[in-house]
């Protein structure tokens, strides 16, 4: 496995994301969109896939497709994003220039898992 670092610390990322879904869960229901229904079943798969993904990304076979879930995830967690913009109780008391931010840092880590792609 010559696999670059960065690949190893975004697989960390994933897997610790992943383990917070299960450590804080009320954390993640507070920002889930009103519109989508099973909180609690939302937050507990999607940090079940945040985890699997990190795994995946360390074994070769898996790599490739880990890489296009994890892009795909980052595109469905958009929906969050923008729902914490739209007005005070759904930001979860985080400053707006916060929320901003992070819709380009979305952008920012599908390219990091697209550049792993070979």
């Amino acid at each position: 496995m010559n696999e670059p670092i960065g690949l190893y610390i975004m697989a960390g990322i994933y897997i610790l994301a992943g383990l917070m879904h299960f450590i804080k869960p009320k954390m993640y229901m507070r920002i889930m969109p009103r519109y989508l229904p099973n909180h609690k079943v939302l937050v507990f798969w999607s940090g079940i896939a945040e985890i699997l993904l990190g795994v995946g990304l360390c074994i070769p076979v898996l790599k490739a497709v880990s890489i296009y879930g994890i892009i795909a995830m980052l595109i469905v967690f958009l929906l969050v994003h923008f729902y914490m913009l739209s007005g005070e109780k759904a930001s979860a008391g985080i400053p707006k220039w916060i929320l901003l931010l992070r819709i380009p840092l979305q952008f920012g880590l599908m390219y990091w898992a697209w550049i792993y792609l070979n």
